[in-house]
């Protein structure tokens, strides 16, 4: 008898969800106990887990155990970001048993996976997966060292130990009738599924690919022989992987590969699936792109004592409740900077990965309007920003660094270190406002933004991913009218500048101190709007309605 059904499921499968999944992802952000994930996508997934929990779902994950995690992020002595590489040790993790082997350019690789069980942070059984282990050569074993390594070769190598070991660990738990993967990370399991079926149509019946990345550029690709020097197409020629993957060049995109060789695949918003349909359906062979909307598991994010004041519609104790987050999120800000925010000055929040495209750094494009914006004593504005740049991204970095460079001296700005699970949700608790700049259409899904209203912050937001399915102005949001995205670069972020500061000037900051009923209000309406539509346990039930069936 397999093992699947039973092994470590405490529940009995709904029988809505009796269809064997298992998930694969390259992160998952499931408790700030667990250095698993960089940030949204993980997030994402670690929600998912959680709420297929909460449903009884037939599913499990595979993941990597990451040695070192993605990284820590400390400071260095002028308080500009170090990046530190810690090893980690998780004594609830427990050895399953299952050794499995892999080929690695040429050479074999021995992948351990453990167990995380579900009474330990309430997900569904989760695997992960180490090389770091005896019978693996030091090269083998710092393949599961660090979350997106930097080297091309590495991170192939943990594409190959994530999609053929954990299709291998599948295999010795009873197998899968559905293997979904979140992002093109794992596709090498695809060509495990071609060895074992040798049917191209086998694989489509099983397998089904979730993409989160609105631009091709950011859609991995490698060299094609590289690929097949290094065993990432398993046992499959390279004749046969380009025939059954449509890969004529010498570059393989592995986004375009996995959606000749899904049966369905989805965007994660429904502005994102339009985008994905316009990017892909030119390309001969690609399967349907529907749009599941994500969402956060929101018994996990959400304040319970803000939730029962909304629910018992007592403002009084809301309020009440958001100050004493405030102060608790102020209280980290003090112990990092040395400042003394004060609960009843409105606070704005920015605090999400760094990277170009989200522009950090919009407010500050006229850094004297913005001095002149925070020394206002009249109305005053507080300011804080937080996040996490790619360990090697150093423009990224750096206007990380230049952002803490201009908070030196300034006792209403601060910038926070160590962003993770717990920051993040403090951040979220404690935002009066949650603001969001990204260049439109580029972020898939922003989901930070719903997990932000669930604890009573504003989105002060750009329309894009989930926002335009949610977003009223004035009514449960602050919004960016859309900008021409044909404009040139510069010109769309000064538009969407000179909005933002229109907004912030002459109608958020106006509210916040003239008209306290209308801002309790409006943050009422975003917690009653972003529930249950935003909520991970519908985005688990439309993963089987619409995916897996």
């Amino acid at each position: 008898m397999s093992q699947y059904n039973t092994w470590f499921h405490p529940y009995e499968i709904d029988k809505k969800y009796s269809k064997k999944v298992a998930y694969f992802s390259m992160e998952f952000g499931i408790d700030q106990a667990l250095k698993t994930y960089s940030g949204g996508l993980g997030f994402l997934a670690g929600s998912h887990m959680r709420s297929a929990y909460d449903l009884r779902q037939n599913m499990i994950g595979i993941g990597i155990l990451w040695k070192y995690g993605y990284y820590d992020q400390e400071r260095n002595d002028d308080q500009s970001l170090r990046v530190m590489f810690q090893k980690k040790y998780y004594t609830y993790l427990e050895d399953t048993g299952i050794n499995v082997k892999v080929n690695i350019n040429s050479h074999p690789v021995i992948v351990k996976a453990l167990v995380l069980k579900p009474e330990v942070f309430g997900t569904v059984p989760m695997y992960f997966l180490t090389t770091n282990i005896s019978e693996n050569d030091y090269l083998a074993r710092t393949i599961t060292h660090r979350l997106y390594d930097a080297d091309t070769a590495a991170r192939i190598a943990q594409s190959i130990v994530l999609g053929i070991g954990g299709a291998k660990v599948v295999d010795a738990l009873g197998g899968a009738d559905i293997y979904h993967m979140n992002e093109g990370h794992a596709l090498p399991l695809a060509f495990h599924l071609q060895e074992k079926y040798k049917d191209v149509n086998e694989i489509k019946k099983r397998l089904v690919f979730t993409t989160h990345t609105p631009e091709k550029a950011g859609n991995e690709e490698h060299d094609i022989h590289l690929l097949n020097k290094m065993s990432f197409f398993n046992a499959t020629s390279l004749e046969d992987a380009r025939n059954i993957t449509g890969m004529d060049g010498e570059m393989f995109n592995h986004t375009l590969a996995a959606l000749r060789l899904a049966k369905v695949a989805n965007g994660v918003s429904q502005l994102h699936g339009e985008v994905a349909r316009l990017m892909w359906y030119g390309n001969n062979g690609i399967c349907e792109i529907k749009a599941i909307t994500n969402a956060q598991n929101e018994p996990f994010w959400r304040d319970k004592s803000l939730k029962k004041a909304l629910e018992t519609h007592d403002d009084l104790a809301l309020v009440s409740r958001k100050k004493a987050l405030k102060k608790a999120l102020f209280d980290i800000v003090a112990n990092q900077t040395g400042k003394i925010f004060n609960p009843d000055v409105l606070t704005v929040v920015w605090a999400r990965r760094f990277a170009s495209y989200k522009r950090a750094d919009l407010m500050l494009k006229d850094i004297y309007r913005f001095f002149e914006l925070i020394n206002d004593t009249k109305q005053p504005v507080q300011f804080i920003w937080a996040g996490k740049p790619y360990p090697f991204d150093h423009g990224a970095i750096q206007v990380f660094n230049n952002l803490v460079h201009h908070s030196y001296k300034k006792d209403n700005f601060a910038v926070l270190t160590g962003y993770e699970i717990e920051l993040s949700r403090m951040l979220k608790q404690g935002a009066d406002i949650w603001l969001n700049t990204p260049r439109r259409p580029r972020e898939a899904s922003g989901t930070s933004g719903m997990t932000a209203a669930m604890n009573g912050a504003i989105n002060f937001s750009v329309q894009d991913g989930w926002l335009p399915e949610f977003a009223k102005h004035g009514e449960n949001s602050f919004i960016l009218p859309i900008v021409d995205t044909d404009l040139p670069i510069e010109v769309q972020d000064e538009t969407d500048y000179i909005n933002m500061m229109r907004i912030l000037e002459k109608e958020i900051i106006p509210t916040y101190y003239q008209d306290h009923k209308k801002w309790t209000n409006i943050m009422k309406q975003s917690m009653e709007d972003v529930l249950p539509m935003f909520g991970a346990d519908r985005m688990a039930m439309e993963y089987y309605d619409i995916m897996y069936r």
